[in-house]
Parts: structure tokens; C-alpha cells; sequence
């Protein structure tokens, strides 16, 4: 196997948690980078020639540079592996993998950045509360189909009866709507599956600064 020569541009609450998350679970070393978060220039220009869009999180593996949270979550789990982080396609619950693996950002992404936005990232002045209350009754119907869909007959993870990538796409969401105290309204089985997920020591150690 190839050895790792990995870097994470990370800070603390951001989908740089994801990767980071995946590389716990894994065990696979890594190195933090953290950009100074000047508003409007993220890392300055040092860091704008590794992700023009001047977003976190950035992962560079030797010559390798990726810029998404989800696809480094594969990246990771294909070239690091094996590992039960992953639902194969041998496996009967692969659809369902894939689906929630993607839920994550694909379709939660626009309601949690609504809220994010008009409760509490923009000026006061900026915030629309209608975009808010969409963007929250938006993520309450997200989580009561994770309720019905995913978490149905005492599921206690998504896929494959083991935690996955599927869960921690997911749980990432759900922690930034804990972060910003909208988490009222999800389901007790969701309220539980997050906690159960926030307990791993995994998750304690790729969010703990």
C-alpha cells in the first residue's frame, strides 16, 4: 500500500471534519494545516494557489490535491483500505450507501445553508427570518425521511449494520444545526442516532479542536 503524505487545510466546524472524521476512524496519519480565517481572504494568497475558491477543506496526498469533502472520504476509504467504512457492491445494502453517502450534501446541503446563513453567518441586518423557517421546516422533513427511510426497524446506522461514510455525510449536518441550537424538532430516533455517532471516540478526536 501506498504510504500516506497527506495534509488537511482544516478548521474547527467545517466539512474539513469529514476527511478528518474518515482518517481517525482509519488510522491514517495526517498532517492539520489551519488558514488564517481573515474575512473575504481565507489563507491569503498562499493558500487561494491551492483552492482558488479559498474554501476548507483542502487535501493534498503527495501530488494530489482534492478540494470536496465527500469525494476525499472516498478517495480515502479506496486507496487506504479495506475498511467497513465503506458498503461494497456485493453487499445488499450498497444502493442505500450510495444514497445516504450523498443525502448528506447533495440534498440536506441547501436547507442547513439557509439556516447557517440567516441565523447566525450574515449580518444581522442581511438575514431574511423566511429563508430561515424554510430552511428549517426544510430540515425537519429531512430528518423525519432519515427517520422513516433510514433509521426504520431499529436500524442503529444507515447501511450495511455498521457505520459508515453514509453516516458521518449525514451526521456532519446534523452537528451543524446542533452548533446553531435548530436541532428542535428532529425526531427522538435522529436525536439518538446522532448522539450514538458523537460518542465514537473517531468523532471526539476529529472534532476536538
Amino acid at each position: 500500500m501506498t504510504k500516506p503524505d497527506i495534509t488537511l487545510f482544516y478548521a474547527p466546524m467545517s466539512r474539513a471534519v469529514r476527511p478528518r472524521w474518515v482518517m481517525e476512524e482509519m488510522g491514517i496519519p495526517y498532517t492539520l494545516e489551519r488558514p488564517d480565517f481573515t474575512h473575504g481572504n481565507v489563507g491569503g494568497d498562499a493558500y487561494k494557489a491551492i483552492n482558488p475558491l479559498q474554501k476548507v477543506p483542502a487535501l493534498k496526498d503527495g501530488d494530489t490535491l482534492m478540494l470536496e469533502s465527500l469525494a476525499m472520504m472516498q478517495y480515502l476509504t479506496g486507496k487506504y483500505g479495506p475498511t467497513d467504512l465503506i458498503v461494497t457492491p456485493d453487499e445488499p445494502d450498497y444502493a442505500r450507501y450510495l444514497e445516504w453517502l450523498h443525502f448528506g450534501e447533495a440534498t440536506m446541503c441547501t436547507a442547513v445553508n439557509l439556516i447557517l446563513a440567516h441565523s447566525t453567518l450574515l449580518p444581522e441586518a442581511q438575514r431574511n427570518p423566511a429563508l430561515a423557517r424554510w430552511g428549517k421546516a426544510e430540515f425537519l422533513k429531512h430528518c423525519e425521511l432519515l427517520e422513516d427511510r433510514g433509521l426504520a426497524k431499529g436500524r442503529e446506522w444507515l447501511a450495511g449494520n455498521c457505520f459508515t461514510l453514509a453516516d458521518i455525510s449525514i451526521v456532519y449536518m446534523l452537528y451543524l444545526m446542533k452548533i446553531v441550537k435548530q436541532f428542535d424538532g428532529v425526531p427522538d430516533s435522529v436525536n439518538a442516532y446522532f448522539k450514538r455517532a458523537t460518542a465514537l471516540e473517531s468523532w471526539k478526536r476529529a472534532s476536538a479542536d
